[in-house]
């Protein structure tokens, strides 16, 4: 598994001791919880992403949520045109820091089963994004 690496670096830099302020991409769309899951594939699309930010209405990030959580929610049985992010987040999390070392954050994706982490302030807003290579 290999991290993104969205900023450049000098080619003798490790990664061991870096931190994720380091690789982050900084933070792309940010859209709030109470969007409605169409209207969140519109922006995705739009925007050529393949995650979105949500935040609550205090401005606080809540959590990540990508296309194929955005299209298993659109086909799934339950679903309406009312159903907002904030349905489909479940609990918050997970989260990561900038001053996480690369290591603590590649375990962090790998017990959470995420691809992306999103990375957030110690007042919680949104910082920006560590993803997984593809």
């Amino acid at each position: 598994m290999t991290l993104v690496q969205m900023q450049p670096r000098s080619t003798n830099a490790t990664t061991v001791g870096r931190t994720v302020a380091e690789a982050m991409d900084t933070a792309g769309p940010q859209v709030c919880d109470d969007m409605t899951v169409e209207v969140a594939l519109s922006v995705m699309a739009s925007a050529r992403t393949g995650h979105l930010l949500v935040c609550d209405d205090s401005g606080l990030c809540t959590g990540l949520v990508t296309h194929t959580q955005l299209t298993a929610a659109r086909d799934g049985s339950a679903y309406t045109d009312r159903v907002r992010l904030r349905d489909i987040l479940g609990d918050r999390g997970p989260f990561t820091s900038p001053v996480t070392t690369m290591t603590e954050a590649g375990n962090m994706m790998r017990s959470s089963h995420v691809e992306a982490l999103p990375v957030v302030d110690e007042h919680g807003s949104a910082l920006g994004v560590l993803a997984l290579a593809r």
